[in-house]
């Protein structure tokens, strides 16, 4: 198995404020990796140095055996940012269109893809309307549409179902499975949800710029002697203090 990302002793700050200190870790192609961790805690910000959109203080960041921030490893990522980042007056079909083109898809590629995208979200029946017209869950469910747009090897999604309904949330999930199993992608995915960090491979709890616990989550849950994730987040939190 090779390895998809490395992060190495990577330390962020902002102004006086260390935000992200010393992470080290790596991630094998084909895992379901998860950040965990309340709202502050460093995870977005970690998120934006893996895609490129920011650089650390100290340390390093490889995808795929290339150094970040890096152009052409791009085409390779799949992005679903937390915030979404949507032309409102555009409709749904036409943001699909135009992040489709920014890869190298054929025609045909490209049809294909939206269709799947779509269908995958449950969006199909709503392309034609304007983004402005979409509630904050549908916007969501572009905004992961457009991460799968170009069948990317990395899929990197922060909170990709807040706002979501269960049912729909579910059916996602299921694909991430289907995606790493069959397809062997390899899928972060920040939350705070713990039913969903269960559903990773390996899972990383963060609080106050820091790694204080890594692992399976049977591993976790085993190590502190917990029956969930929620009694291991803060069990690990009072070994860390």
């Amino acid at each position: 198995m090779n390895q998809a990302i490395s992060i190495q002793n990577v330390n962020k700050s902002f102004g006086k404020k260390n935000v992200l200190k010393d992470i080290k870790f790596e991630i094998m192609e084909g895992k379901i990796y998860g950040f965990i961790g309340p709202s502050g805690a460093g995870k977005t910000t970690l998120i934006k140095m893996i895609v490129g959109m920011d650089i650390p203080d100290t340390g390093s960041i490889y995808l795929l055996g290339e150094k970040m921030p890096n152009l052409n490893v791009l085409q390779q990522i799949g992005y679903m940012a937390q915030s979404d980042a949507l032309y409102k007056e555009l409709t749904g079909k036409e943001n699909l269109m135009f992040f489709a083109s920014l890869y190298q898809l054929n025609k045909k590629e490209r049809k294909n893809r939206i269709e799947y995208a779509a269908k995958l979200v449950n969006l199909t029946a709503d392309l034609n309307k304007k983004v402005s017209a979409y509630s904050g869950g549908m916007r969501r469910r572009l905004s992961l549409a457009i991460a799968l747009i170009q069948n990317p090897k990395i899929l990197i999604l922060d909170e990709p179902t807040v706002g979501i309904d269960p049912e729909l949330k579910l059916s996602i999930w299921n694909e991430l499975l289907r995606l790493k199993n069959e397809e062997g992608k390899t899928i972060i995915v920040t939350t705070h949800v713990m039913d969903e960090a269960d559903k990773c491979d390996v899972i990383s709890m963060v609080r106050e710029g820091s790694l204080i616990a890594t692992g399976t989550p049977e591993q976790l849950k085993e190590k502190y002697s917990a029956q969930s994730l929620d009694e291991v987040f803060l069990a690990a939190g009072r070994k860390d203090q």
